[in-house]
């Protein structure tokens, strides 16, 4: 299943999480964690990449006020 670049941040974080408790449970079949996974996977790189794009534009806009030249959101691992 490919995920929708449409999809927001917020709903993508929901259904992240529901994958994570499915695959925590550990009763899902190997086929299915798999395709779990592969979703959470692209479920997990369309949050980064919204967190980026945010943290861009936010640079970007920090920067043109001329208050600072750079901005960091710290990400946690």
């Amino acid at each position: 299943m490919t995920t929708e670049k449409k999809l927001s941040f917020e709903d993508a974080m929901i259904k992240l999480e529901q994958i994570v408790d499915k695959l925590e449970e550990g009763d899902v079949p190997l086929e299915e964690a798999i395709a779990f996974y592969k979703e959470g996977m692209e479920l997990s790189k369309l949050c980064h990449d919204k967190l980026k794009s945010v943290e861009e534009q936010l640079t970007q806009m920090i920067t043109e006020d001329g208050r600072t030249e750079s901005f960091s959101i710290d990400e946690e691992e």
